[in-house]
């Protein structure tokens, strides 16, 4: 490792601070992680070993501890230890966030001023008496929000609201806390009012007494038991039947209910989702975070294992040194280094355009761009949580194998790690749904286009039409393909086409008399393969963008990081390069070639990159991911530790039966041996008689 890290060209440090956002942040990280793993409650060794229960109980204690955090430190400093834990322990962090995240979110994003001071009041920021979870999921109902079933019956005789379960598939399930821990809930329902239905709408509902902790009558609740990872989150379903609650349980920041019944609508539909998006934009920035913590386990132990030895040498080769396993992992790491930029800027992009959000009112001259920020940003971070969330699942199966047999073991990190982040998948949407919803804009803003209209930064490639539909890659030189601007106009001229192709189709259906949603569906795959090329692209342009603003040695190395992402995902989609002609197939080869050539310049720098994450080995929790590189030492001793060897456990029981068994044929033989023994023994006393 001091070899690997004496390779250094340009200053580690430096690049963890530009990662982080700057020094401060950095030694922030460095003081929250030195406290987490001096904490008793964040105990990490054994994780692999405990039972479901024994999990569950551990993450509520912890809950105590970042307790004292949230009520002594700013918003921005909280949320920056949140990240940290999420590294850590993504199951507390889960069941910390359904709280803190969901359930406060919920009511920060659809309470009036007043509601919300109530709720505080009544100890939702404190947790003094009041536990909340976010029922919004049902059994039947996942992405299709719209669609849920659950009922908010207005009853004007009574001011209040009737929850109510109709069917089967209207059971809230997947609710994290509802199993054991939660009080109350924000529900998502459909507004009935004198027989009409308004849409879903955010109710609060309490579930549970809090000082006997027994479901308040019409509530009954259960455990979904056992899942795929994060065991430490209580996940339960949730019934209501004919639950009363008051007319102020509704939360009227845009949809308000008066005493007579009066529905008033809010002017702006839109501000109703996006406070949503922030969780798009936190699994944006959490898929990159996750694999750093799975390409540092993978990366070291490529570093330290070896396999094998040339045939000009005695001594075994580095994993890290072969081609393939270069190309296994360098590639990855470059894609890490990508959304770890693109998930900076959108999360500055998420906070300015909520600030002019919130701001906004109905007449301001500014109203019209702020709702087209939110309409990229909505369709953008769409298809980024979507592919960023499946490129870290893939990352961390990847170095799962890389490291070969050692990989499947618990105790490497990798197997639970898979676990517990493959659920970001499915969850505030399925990848498959988002991807179809940023198709949808991009078909939408093409049409717009057309129209003439200048469209947002994001798809502004769309009203350049004339100019990169037909355009071919004409360079003097093939090195003059390496330039950043050629890639970029690359991925403009394939990602208007795709658009172009999935707009035409959509037409079509429309043409031969299909409703628009109709129409969309018929052109799903389209869509997607729109939504897919136009994400890739558009996580390129950030990584370049962020690199140009960084200057010297550490400009240096993350060009040839950012070339080697731009290069791989154009190797990883040539198709739609030469179908659409940009690029020529000797071009390709050129881009292969190159490609291969930079996964080597990586990997000299690999180990400092590595290092650059600044993850302790606490955080790291894996014996290949030391930054010692002493794995087999550490390994060894953790199975040793986690496994002591004591009296056999089922010898008696299971083996000794199973071994000294006797058969019945066993039996008839050794009656047999002894009936003829006794004709021997016979016939020697005739003959000495």
């Amino acid at each position: 490792m001091d070899q690997e890290r004496a390779k250094a060209a340009f200053d580690i440090r430096e690049l963890t601070y530009l990662l982080d956002g700057g020094k401060k942040v950095t030694e922030l990280k460095e003081r929250m992680m030195l406290e987490l793993e001096r904490d008793p409650l964040f105990k990490m060794h054994d994780i692999h070993d405990i039972s479901k229960d024994e999990l569950r109980e551990r993450t509520m204690q912890k809950f105590s501890s970042l307790l004292h955090h949230l009520q002594n430190e700013p918003v921005d400093q909280f949320r920056k230890r949140m990240e940290v834990v999420s590294m850590l322990d993504p199951g507390f962090w889960t069941r910390f966030g359904v709280h803190y995240g969901l359930f406060i979110g919920a009511l920060q994003s659809n309470a009036t001023p007043g509601q919300l001071g109530y709720w505080f009041e009544k100890g939702a920021l404190s947790l003094n008496g009041l536990v909340g979870c976010f029922a919004m999921t049902e059994l039947g109902h996942g992405s299709n929000v719209p669609g849920l079933e659950t009922t908010a019956t207005f009853d004007e005789a009574s001011d209040q609201f009737i929850i109510h379960t109709p069917t089967l598939t209207a059971t809230k399930w997947w609710i994290g806390g509802a199993a054991h821990s939660a009080t109350h809930s924000t529900v998502f329902a459909q507004l009935m009012v004198n027989g009409k239905c308004y849409g879903t709408k955010c109710f609060v509902v309490q579930l549970r007494d809090p000082k006997t902790y027994a479901c308040m009558p019409g509530v009954n609740i259960g455990d979904i038991g056992k899942k795929m990872g994060r065991d430490g989150i209580d996940n339960g379903w949730i019934q209501f039947t004919n639950v009363r609650i008051p007319r102020g349980n509704m939360l009227m920041k845009h949809t308000k209910v008066s005493r007579s019944g009066a529905v008033k609508e809010p002017k702006l539909q839109q501000l109703t989702y996006g406070a949503l998006l922030q969780g798009r934009v936190a699994m944006v920035v959490d898929s990159g975070n996750v694999s750093k913590k799975a390409l540092a386990i993978a990366i070291r132990y490529a570093a330290v294992r070896r396999q094998f030895s040339s045939s000009d040498s005695t001594i075994e080769t580095k994993l890290l040194d072969y081609p393939i396993h270069q190309r296994r992992l360098m590639p990855l790491l470059a894609q890490t280094f990508a959304m770890l930029f693109t998930g900076s800027e959108m999360t500055t992009m998420y906070n300015e355009m909520m600030q002019r959000l919130e701001n906004a009112k109905p007449g301001d001259s500014d109203l019209d761009e702020v709702m087209e920020t939110l309409k990229e940003t909505h369709s953008t971070s769409a298809g980024l949580k979507a592919f960023c969330t499946w490129n870290c699942l893939e990352t961390i199966e990847q170095c799962r194998q890389a490291c070969g047999g050692h990989g499947y073991s618990a105790y490497t990190g990798l197997a639970g790690m898979y676990q517990d982040f493959a659920v970001q998948c499915t969850w505030e949407g399925d990848n498959t749904i988002l991807t179809l919803q940023a198709g949808r804009y991009l078909i939408s803003s093409y049409r717009e286009a057309m129209k003439g209209k200048k469209l947002s930064p994001g798809v502004g490639y769309l009203n350049r039409l004339d100019q990169l539909i037909g355009k071919k890659c004409q360079v003097k030189e093939l090195e003059d393909l390496l330039r950043p601007e050629i890639i970029i106009e690359g991925w403009q001229v394939v990602c208007a086409n795709v658009v172009k192709n999935a707009a035409k189709e959509f037409e079509a259906h429309l043409a031969r008399g299909k409703k628009p949603d109709d129409a969309y569906e018929e052109c799903s795959q389209s869509r997607l393969y729109a939504a897919k090329l136009h994400t890739f692209g558009y996580l390129y342009h950030r990584f370049v963008d962020g690199v140009a603003k960084v200057s010297d040695d550490l400009k240096l190395v993350l060009d040839s990081v950012s070339l080697l992402y731009g290069l791989y995902t154009i190797e990883e989609n040539a198709g739609a390069f030469l179908q659409y002609e940009y690029f020529s197939p000797k071009q390709i080869e050129f881009i292969r070639e190159k490609t291969n050539a930079l996964c080597k310049v990586v990997r000299e720098q690999a180990i400092p990159l590595v290092d650059s994450f600044n993850l302790s080995d606490f955080m790291i929790n894996s014996p290949l991911g030391r930054a010692d590189g002493n794995v087999y030492e550490h390994y060894f001793d953790q199975v040793k530790r986690s496994n002591p060897q004591g009296e056999h456990p089922y010898f008696q029981r299971i083996i000794k039966p199973l071994i000294e068994r006797k058969s019945e044929a066993d039996d008839e033989e050794e009656d047999d041996e002894a009936a003829g023994l006794e004709s021997e023994d016979e016939d020697e006393d005739e003959e000495e008689e």
